[in-house]
């Protein structure tokens, strides 16, 4: 494993999603200033997430078949330039457009992030994947923070010190030459076999692994967005309340993220999922049906599950995808997780029509779905060799 070209890349990813998380941050600004409706405010995050989900695919179809390195460095500037010209938008269209060129950004540089990351990982894949997701979950926490200090000391022109990381990632890169070091897919898929009954079987492991990345981000985004309404509307509580779970929630999410891979490289890709989504149903049920310091503890030790297995499921991702890892990459964390936040979208849809507590429950219930989805996904690939890794 070349650690000074992942930290390289971690930092990388750390910058990019500065911007995905101060977005929402940035919003509230943003609809005062131009007396924006609800649905035009929320049409931005639309844009955004389309932009930086959904055609994440189109990156990784292309960065597999030419190479694509450059995205490397263009990926985070593109992304911070976008946010930091978001408060000079003379228009609603403008502000769109903003929105749309930052998510170009972050759709650009995570397939070929992390496609870099498995050929340089060696053996402990899910390991080097976590680290490499950790920095983009730093980045995630760090944003909100920033945009909130700059906004309150110099309005909405504050946007422009997001520029400020996005220039600096961009320098570093471009006087850093190890990065670009070329890797040959062919030496490392040339183990895979490619036969038309070895094909389907791949592209039904894949399809079940996207079902399954579906329904845990599915869980994920219903919790970060319902819990909130539910401490302030059903249960009384002062919306610090529910700032403190959510915080609580996010903190132990990155600290699973760091050690989920580790464990799955040491005691099996499908055991380690197999457990974190099991557990994740158990201890959020435990957190519904108790209160206090109690109820506190169950929600931080799902939220530590409920994303441990991101890194391994994308490691799986791109084993089922040999020759073609970043469109894999940019499946998993572009299309599946956009995907999952429109499932969230149609439980809002319920939480309208029959109630926050039952929406809940619905989401409390989708790991159990994904869990009994994965354990059906056959594992390790056909042909694959065996890693030191051991696989139930």
């Amino acid at each position: 494993m070349n650690f000074k070209i992942l930290i390289l890349l971690i930092a990388g990813h750390f910058v990019t999603d500065i911007n995905t998380g101060a977005l929402p941050a940035f919003l509230p600004f943003i609809k005062d200033s131009l007396s924006l409706t609800y649905t035009m405010t929320a049409l931005i995050i639309l844009i955004f997430n389309v932009t930086s989900s959904v055609i994440q695919p189109i990156f990784g179809y292309f960065s597999d078949r030419w190479s694509a390195r450059w995205l490397l460095p263009a990926g985070p500037f593109v992304a911070s330039l976008g946010l930091g010209l978001l408060g000079l938008g003379p228009s609603y269209v403008w502000i769109l457009f903003f929105a749309a060129l930052s998510g170009v950004g972050q759709a650009s540089y995570h397939p070929e992030g992390f496609k870099t990351v498995n050929f340089l990982s060696g053996q402990k894949k899910a390991t080097a994947i976590s680290l490499f997701h950790f920095g983009g979950n730093l980045g995630f926490a760090a944003g909100p923070i920033l945009a909130t200090l700059f906004f309150t000391h110099f309005g909405l022109k504050g946007s422009l010190w997001f520029v400020l990381p996005g220039i600096a990632m961009l320098a570093v890169f471009l006087t850093t030459k190890r990065w670009r070091v070329k890797v040959s897919p062919p030496a490392l898929n040339a183990k895979y076999s490619s036969g038309p009954g070895t094909s389907r079987r791949r592209f039904l492991s894949m399809a079940l692994l996207l079902l399954v990345v579906v329904l845990r981000s599915a869980t994920r985004l219903s919790l970060l967005t319902f819990v909130p309404f539910y401490f302030i509307k059903i249960l009384n509580h002062d919306p610090l309340v529910a700032g403190k779970y959510l915080s609580v929630f996010l903190l132990c999410g990155t600290v699973g993220v760091v050690t989920g891979g580790p464990l799955a490289d040491r005691f099996g890709y499908k055991r380690t999922v197999l457990f974190s989504l099991g557990l994740t149903s158990v201890f959020l049920y435990l957190f519904f049906f108790t209160t206090g310091v109690i109820s506190l503890i169950f929600f931080a030790i799902a939220g530590l599950f409920i994303i441990s297995s991101n890194a391994v499921t994308m490691a799986m991702g791109q084993s089922f995808m040999p020759h073609n890892v970043g469109m894999a990459s940019g499946l998993i964390l572009g299309l599946a997780m956009g995907i999952g936040g429109i499932v969230t979208t149609a439980l809002g849809w319920v939480a309208d029509n029959f109630g926050l507590p039952f929406t809940l429950q619905i989401s409390f219930i989708l790991p159990l779905f994904a869990f009994l989805t994965f354990l059906y996904l056959p594992y390790p690939p056909p042909d694959q060799p065996s890693t030191s890794s051991p696989s139930p």
